[in-house]
């Protein structure tokens, strides 16, 4: 059963108005018919220290759907991080949900689209100290370049939803079925900062490029991933969330930018310096300062000044007598 395009507008309108004022909503695009399978390329090696991988994707244009190579972007600000943008089946209809820059990654449909991006969170590194850290587990990194780099392989496992399909959306018959975790709806309810202008710019030029086309390349786009990061724009950060922290002895863990425990040396840990959490104290009690000693209170009861006390008999021997007729 086909839905009129009348009512088709109407139900967009009715999602768009339930999508949280906090969030960065951008333009939502609706098509009747889903994207191509997501290709399979390698990652080309971060070439800078704080770059951010954002993977490439299907957008949808009047000539259908074209791909947006996968690019190293600058953050706009220090502590952002990425939220890809996906396709989302519902009510018949395939909505784009565009990307978005924030201090924590939000749900992305768990498309899988690699690079860091397994699904859930993003696996591929996190803040530090104010710099860009690594999983080499997972990223690709210039190291001769890039120096700021760990290893961590256990967050793969907990991070990855299955797609061995490649599949380009979420919900629906054959999508990708994910439901969001508490982290991603904490994230999602943030602040975010939309895309720069030169990731703008980056997808108007795949657009006008006629091998982008699904319908010119058949679902394979000649260009994958671009060649050099794009050109770096600051933006302001949004307010910085607070983010509440799990219940001691257990409790969910952070899927998203929280620290987690450095690898060992050999494999070129660096110490966790994550944004959000405050520097751990050695004691649960805080120290207080000792007062001054030249303020401290006189004695109640000093001791009493000792009275009639003996004194000491002269121990020193008298003095022997002269004999006589020594005298002058």
């Amino acid at each position: 059963m086909r839905i009129p395009r009348t009512a088709r507008w109407l139900m967009l309108a009715l999602i768009v108005c339930c999508i949280p004022a906090s969030s960065w909503a951008g333009v939502f695009i609706s098509v009747n018919f889903g994207p191509p399978v997501l290709p399979v390329y390698v990652q080309p090696p971060c070439p800078a220290a704080d770059l951010i991988w954002t993977p490439g994707y299907w957008a949808y244009g009047d000539m259908g759907y074209y791909w947006v190579p996968g690019a190293w972007v600058p953050a706009p600000f220090v502590g952002g991080l990425w939220t890809p943008g996906y396709w989302g089946w519902g009510s018949g209809l395939y909505m784009f949900h565009p990307g978005y820059w924030g201090y924590h990654v939000g749900y992305y449909g768990g498309v899988n689209y690699g690079g860091g991006y397994l699904g859930i969170g993003f696996a591929g590194g996190e803040w530090r100290g104010g710099h860009m850290a690594y999983n080499t587990a997972v990223i690709n990194v210039n190291t001769t370049v890039v120096h700021t780099t760990f290893v961590d392989r256990t967050i793969i496992e907990t991070h990855t939803v299955n797609n061995p399909g490649h599949v380009a959306f979420a919900g629906g018959p054959g999508g990708v079925q994910h439901t969001a975790t508490s982290e991603e709806q904490v994230a999602a309810r943030e602040t975010h900062t939309p895309p720069t202008t030169f990731q703008a710019q980056h997808e108007t030029t795949a657009q006008q490029d006629r091998t982008s086309w699904a319908r010119t390349n058949g679902g394979h786009p000649r260009t994958l991933a671009a060649a050099r990061p794009l050109a770096i724009e600051s933006k302001p950060a949004p307010s910085r969330p607070a983010m509440a922290r799990p219940a001691a002895g257990g409790g969910a863990r952070s899927f998203n930018n929280a620290a987690r425990p450095a690898a060992p040396a050999s494999q070129g840990a660096i110490r966790p310096a994550s944004p959000n959490t405050p520097p751990a104290r050695t004691n649960s009690t805080p120290r207080m300062n000792p007062a001054p000693r030249e303020n401290a209170a006189p004695r109640a009861n000093p001791p009493a000044p000792r009275e009639n006390a003996a004194p000491r008999e002269n121990t020193r021997p008298a003095p022997k007598p002269k004999p006589e007729g020594h005298d002058r």
